[in-house]
C-alpha cells in the first residue's frame, strides 16, 4: 500500500476519514469560539489557554481508567456514541449566560470521554489496513487533521464575528451530530478487537505492561512532552494577537499539514530515522524567535515552519506500533493519544501561567527553549538500536 488511491481504496477507510475529519472541524470550531468566549469574559491568558487545552487534563483520567475499553468495544457504536456525547455538550456549552466554571465542567467531562477516542479510532485504523500501510494511513487523517483544522479556524472566526461564540459552538454542535452520522452509516459492524469486559484492573494491567518496556517509554515521552511545550505556544495566539488568532491557527495547521505530507508520503523509509530527531528540533526552534517579539508577519513564518515538526510523530507512531503486540495496540495508541492530549493541556495552562506574570511573547519563548532541552535529553533513549524484548512481527489484523 503506497499510494493515496490504494489507500482509498481499502474498506472502510473513506467514513472513517470522513467521520474523523468533520469532527476534528467541531473540535476546531467550539475551540476558537470558546476561547474567544473565555478572553472576552475574563481577560486571563490561563482561562483563555485553558478553555481551549484545558479538557485535556481529563484524558490523564481516562487513561487510567477507562481505556481497556479501546480494545473491548465494538468501534462503530464507540466511534457514533462518542460524536453523540460531543455534540450534545457543544450544544450545553452554547447557552447563553452559562457561568464560566459550568463551562469549565462541561469541558472536563467531555475530556474524559474523549480519552477513548484516540484508540478506538487508530485502533480500528490498524485493523482496517495492514501493516504496512499504517504510516500512509496516519499520515493521512494528520493530513486531514491540518486541512480541516485551517477550515475550521477560518470557518470559525467568521462565525464568531457574523453570529457570536454561542452561535459558533451551535455550529460546531450540528458538525459533531454529522460525524456521528456519517460514522454509523459508513463504518461496518464488527467485534471488539479484546474479549473481556473493560475494568480499571484490565486498564493498569496493560498500562503497566506498555510502560515496563525502556524503548516505549522513551517513544511515548518523546511524543507527549515536546509536543506539548509547544502546543502551550499555540494555546497563547489568542492573547499575542487577539485579531489575528485565527490566521495563525490556520497558519500552525497548514505547516503540520505540509510536513505531514511531505513524511508521510514522499519521504523513504530509508530516512526516516535519520530525519526524526531534526523535526522533533524543528517543532521548537522558529518560535524561540518570540523572545524579541516579533510583528506579525515573521511570527507567522516561524508558526508555519515550527508547525511542520509535529510530523515526528508519525515516525514515533510508527515505531510503537511495531514495539506493541497486536492484543493492546489499541490501548497502546489510545495511551499515545491521551497522553498527547494531557500534555498539551499543560502545556497550555504552564504557558498560560507564564504569560500571565510576563507577556505572551516571553511565555511562548519559554516553552520553546523547555522544548527543546526535553528532545535533547530524550535523543539517546530513542537511537535505532534500542530494541524492546517485545518487539514482534506480528502483523496486525486486517
Amino acid at each position: 500500500m503506497r499510494t493515496y488511491g490504494d489507500l482509498f481504496r481499502a474498506p472502510e477507510f473513506t467514513p472513517l476519514f470522513a467521520a474523523s475529519a468533520v469532527q476534528t472541524m467541531a473540535s476546531t470550531v467550539s475551540g476558537l469560539a470558546l476561547g474567544t468566549l473565555v478572553y472576552t469574559a475574563t481577560g486571563s491568558p490561563l482561562l483563555s489557554a485553558l478553555s481551549m487545552f484545558g479538557a485535556s487534563f481529563a484524558q490523564v483520567i481516562g487513561a487510567t481508567t477507562l481505556m481497556s475499553a479501546a480494545d473491548r468495544l465494538p468501534p462503530r457504536a464507540a466511534l457514533t456514541a462518542l460524536a453523540v456525547a460531543f455534540g450534545i455538550g457543544t450544544a450545553v456549552m452554547a447557552i447563553p449566560g452559562l457561568p464560566v466554571w459550568a463551562l469549565f465542567a462541561v469541558l472536563f467531562c467531555l475530556g474524559l470521554i474523549a480519552s477513548l477516542g484516540g484508540g478506538v479510532r487508530y485502533g480500528l485504523l490498524n485493523e482496517i489496513l495492514p501493516q504496512q500501510g499504517y504510516l500512509l494511513g496516519r499520515s493521512v487523517l494528520n493530513v486531514s487533521v491540518g486541512i480541516t483544522q485551517i477550515l475550521g479556524f477560518a470557518l470559525g472566526g467568521l462565525l464568531v464575528k457574523a453570529l457570536s461564540p454561542q452561535g459558533t459552538l451551535l455550529a460546531a454542535a450540528i458538525l459533531d451530530l454529522a460525524a456521528a452520522l456519517i460514522a454509523y452509516l459508513g463504518l461496518a459492524r464488527r467485534p471488539a478487537r479484546a474479549s473481556g469486559r473493560a475494568s480499571v484492573a484490565a486498564t493498569w494491567r496493560n498500562n503497566v505492561r506498555l510502560w515496563s518496556s525502556a524503548p516505549r517509554r522513551y517513544v511515548y515521552l518523546a511524543l507527549w512532552v515536546p509536543n506539548g511545550l509547544i502546543v502551550g505556544c499555540e494555546a497563547l495566539f489568542v492573547p499575542y494577537a487577539p485579531e489575528h488568532a485565527g490566521l495563525l491557527f490556520a497558519l500552525a495547521a497548514f505547516g503540520m499539514l505540509a510536513g505531514d505530507v511531505l513524511v508521510g508520503r514522499f519521504v523513504p523509509a530509508r530516512w526516516r530515522e535519520r530525519l526524526a530527531a531534526p523535526l522533533r528540533l524543528l517543532l521548537a526552534v522558529p518560535y524561540l524567535i518570540f523572545i524579541v517579539h516579533p510583528a506579525l508577519p515573521l511570527a507567522a513564518v516561524a508558526i508555519t515552519l515550527a508547525s511542520a515538526g509535529y510530523a515526528a510523530s508519525l515516525l514515533l507512531q510508527e515505531r510503537l506500533v511495531a514495539l506493541t503486540p497486536a492484543d493492546v495496540r489499541g490501548q497502546a495508541l489510545g495511551l499515545h493519544s491521551s497522553g498527547m492530549m494531557t500534555m498539551q493541556a499543560v502545556g497550555a495552562a504552564l504557558a498560560g501561567a507564564i504569560a500571565q506574570y510576563t507577556s505572551p511573547a516571553l511565555a511562548m519563548s519559554v516553552m520553546a527553549a523547555a522544548s527543546v532541552l526535553v528532545t535533547v535529553c530524550l535523543a539517546p533513549g530513542l537511537r535505532p538500536d534500542r530494541r524492546s524484548d517485545e518487539q514482534i512481527a506480528t502483523p496486525a489484523r486486517r
